[in-house]
């Protein structure tokens, strides 16, 4: 087993006890809640009579369901209003901090936690929702639960966990001109597997990662997941700390300097031991696009879309299945592939950075007739900062829709989903089929940048032609 590693480290200052069953009983510092896993939980404890533990450890916004367009309540969707009811009364009863929309800092969970301090080096997280491990970015240590989960850290502060191995995932090298972390992390998960990091926790280093900003890094460890890791990260360095410092949460004056020296010592040792390693150059990163039904299967944009010989026989059936659900021709481009929407948001690139290098793209140009191209900010702030720098008209000038923050077409719990058989070029995280809304809808995962390419040009578009 891995020994000296930040998630050794973060793990044992956290274990309360191991449980008889094997599992390590884990404190959670930070509890982040949502409308959608957290009503049951809620109602869970009502049943057993139990009480939030700690409260104060608790925050709540709202992001799943909320429309992006009409925000009016009640919402025209009953069970959404609902859902929002729900969290308003249980934060309400149980003294939780909670972040409702048009507060000023309501937006994605694994976007307003970040942007405002709350997640900090060393620290353990925990929310109903896959793509916590977002949050590792940051040198924490962060898990998607389940409803029952949720449950739990309510009532007791506590996960019921196994220790994961370690796989340091060293990337080397610049970036070309147009790939971006979105591509460097679909590299890694078409070259693992979409079940290569099952048992694991990814410890991203390397070169091309020191060189990455926080979003950039925040895009990486939010796909881990993707690739079948528990949890991923990147120890703290420099670029953290000056990210933190100054946010809402993040310690202040002499308790800033304490914590910088903590959160240093917490890095993993140059002697550390890892259950494994693998090591990709960035120069052989192109722009990335999916063309199946799950994130795994990728191409770098001038590469043909594989035939079953190109590909392991483990991996054919599957492809059999793509090629049939997606309509895509095996050994065909997936460069001028039509498209019919395309959509730049998500907890995986709906950052003030993705929106800039978007909106690079889109300005001074037209979204191609027929296609239907929207932006949704990340958060509240991340609308009031992209409209401070004049961002929403460069969108608008060209042709995109201007939204309000929420997780909107990622996983289409709200009114933005795709119709029929429709093909998204989307900036988001999942491709699996009927992700965005339709059942038979099609998903195209690319960097915000290739989103925008996507929208002008009408199909699947290498960003540097246009860049």
């Amino acid at each position: 087993m891995s020994q000296g590693t930040l998630f050794d480290k973060v793990w044992d200052l956290h274990t309360v006890r191991v449980l008889p069953s094997g599992q390590t009983q884990l404190f959670i510092g930070l509890h982040l809640i949502h409308e959608v896993t957290s009503p049951q939980a809620f109602a869970m404890l009502r049943d057993r009579q139990l009480q939030v533990l700690m409260p104060e450890r608790t925050v709540a916004t709202v992001d799943h369901i909320v429309p992006t367009q009409n925000q009016v309540r009640p919402f025209q969707d009953p069970l959404a209003e609902e859902m929002m009811q729900a969290l308003e009364a249980n934060c309400q009863e149980n003294n939780i901090r909670f972040y409702n929309l048009h507060s000023g800092q309501q937006g994605i969970v694994h976007v307003i936690a970040p942007e405002q301090g709350l997640t900090q080096p060393g620290m353990t997280i925990a929310c109903g929702d896959s793509h916590t491990s977002t949050h590792g970015a940051f040198g924490a240590i962060a898990f998607g639960i389940g409803t029952s989960q949720v449950r739990d850290v309510l009532a007791s502060q506590t996960l019921a966990l196994s220790k994961l191995k370690v796989r340091r995932v060293e990337v080397n090298g610049p970036l070309q001109s147009g790939v971006y972390a979105k591509d460097v992390i679909l590299h890694i998960i078409r070259t693992l597997g979409v079940k290569g990091g099952v048992g694991y926790a990814y410890e991203f280093a390397g070169s091309t990662i020191a060189a990455m900003t926080m979003e950039e890094r925040m895009t990486l460890c939010n796909m881990a997941i993707e690739g079948g890791a528990r949890c991923g990260y990147v120890n703290p360095d420099a670029v953290t700390f000056d990210y933190l410092r100054g946010r809402d949460f993040a310690p202040k004056a002499a308790d800033w300097d304490r914590a910088v020296n903590w959160w240093t010592s917490l890095r993993s040792d140059p002697e550390a031991i890892y259950d494994d390693c693998v090591v990709f150059d960035a120069a052989a990163i192109a722009p990335t696009v999916t063309w199946g039904i799950t994130p795994g299967q990728g191409i770098g944009i001038d590469e043909p879309i594989p035939t079953p010989d190109m590909l392991p026989e483990s991996e054919r059936v599957l492809a059999a299945e793509a090629y049939e659900y997606m309509d895509l021709q095996p050994g065909s481009p997936i460069q001028g592939t039509p498209v019919d929407v395309c959509f730049i948001g998500s907890c995986t690139n709906g950052r003030i950075s993705d929106l800039r290098e978007a909106a690079h793209i889109a300005r001074g140009k037209q979204v191609a007739p027929d296609v239907k191209a929207f932006v949704v900010p990340g958060s509240e702030r991340v609308k009031q900062q992209a409209e401070a720098e004049g961002l929403d008209q460069v969108f608008r000038a060209a042709g995109f829709e201007w939204r309000e923050p929420g997780c909107s077409m990622c996983l289409a719990m709200n009114p933005d989903k795709l119709e029929g058989r429709q093909i998204s070029a989307s900036s988001s995280n999942r491709n699996f089929k009927g992700r965005q809304g339709s059942a038979s809808g099609r998903t195209l995962l690319m960097s915000p940048a290739m989103v925008a390419a996507a929208a002008i040009t009408g199909c699947v578009t290498d960003v540097r032609h246009l860049a």
